[in-house]
């Protein structure tokens, strides 16, 4: 296995990829989800869309952690001058 040293530059550029993404994907699946509920309180086909929304959520929760890590090593490498 090589090891494949990383720039600051490519952290930043992560980071701000993945951290507005991440918001995203949690807003939309709140939205999904807060559909399903109001389905559910109509009587209507809920469960589908609950689970949609569920999964969207935590997707988003997954990607802002990994935007949280790249602006770390970013930080890191800027504070050793890399």
């Amino acid at each position: 296995m090589t090891h494949v040293k990383s720039s600051r530059s490519d952290h930043r550029s992560q980071w701000l990829l993945k951290a507005p993404l991440g918001l995203m994907l949690i807003g939309l699946g709140f939205s999904i989800a807060g559909d399903a509920v109001s389905r559910k309180s109509n009587a209507q086909s809920w469960f589908w869309r609950g689970t949609i929304g569920l999964v969207l959520m935590n997707a988003g929760v997954s990607v802002v952690g990994d935007a949280v890590r790249h602006r770390t090593l970013m930080d890191v490498l800027a504070e050793r001058g890399e």
